[in-house]
């Protein structure tokens, strides 16, 4: 009775944190538009649900953040929507895959790294106040280098088409992304899921 209540409590748990995740991706707040790719706040939810709830509660809210991400890439296009919705892709079924992967596997990744990030520190008790930033932070990350990374490998030739420029200059390009939206992002979250995800711990120790 008591491991059903529990598994109760973490869907609930789950849904909650979903819920949260598609509010932020359908406002201005989840999901900035930039003139070329859309920055986003989204995968804080998703880091936070990976630590209080686990890898497997990470890659479920990373996958809703994903085809959250394919539907606002499908029905307000940008540049490069190509890379992130199936239905825009420009080299048939070869790319929609491709963009299936970029959209919700990448994304399915935050939740996993961090999650599993997370209990690592824990094993090594490294101290809540730090361990929380360093999560947030590298869970940003591997949305930023997974993304852009998958681009470079996966699209490189569509993306410097998309951005008229030669193929050699797309890794330029991509880095420059990384610098210019990734790292302030990753700062944002570490910052927030060290202040939220305190917060948080404490009401569940509650």
């Amino acid at each position: 009775m008591n491991k059903k209540k529990k598994d109760t409590r973490w869907l609930t748990s789950v849904a909650l944190m979903a819920a949260i995740v598609i509010l932020l991706a359908n406002t201005p707040l989840g999901m900035i538009q930039l003139p070329v790719i859309k920055a986003t706040t989204v995968h804080i939810p998703v880091i936070l649900g990976a630590v209080l709830l686990g890898p497997m509660a990470g890659a479920i809210l990373g996958g809703v953040f994903g085809i959250c991400s394919l539907i606002s890439n499908t029905t307000a296009p940008t540049l490069l929507s190509f890379a992130f919705s199936p239905f825009m892709s420009t080299t048939g079924i070869p790319g929609a895959i491709k963009a299936i992967w970029i959209s919700v596997g990448c994304r399915v990744m935050i939740g996993v790294i961090a999650g599993w990030l997370w209990i690592f520190l824990r094993k090594l008790k490294v101290n809540t106040t730090v361990a929380l930033p360093i999560t947030g932070f590298v869970g940003a990350m591997v949305n930023t280098v997974f993304v852009m990374g998958s681009i470079y490998i996966l699209l490189a030739a569509e993306y410097a088409g998309a951005r008229n420029v030669a193929a050699d200059a797309v890794w330029g390009l991509i880095m420059g992304t990384v610098t210019a939206s990734g790292i302030p992002e990753a700062l944002a979250a570490a910052v927030l899921t060290g202040f939220i995800g305190k917060v948080l711990l404490k009401v569940l120790k509650q």
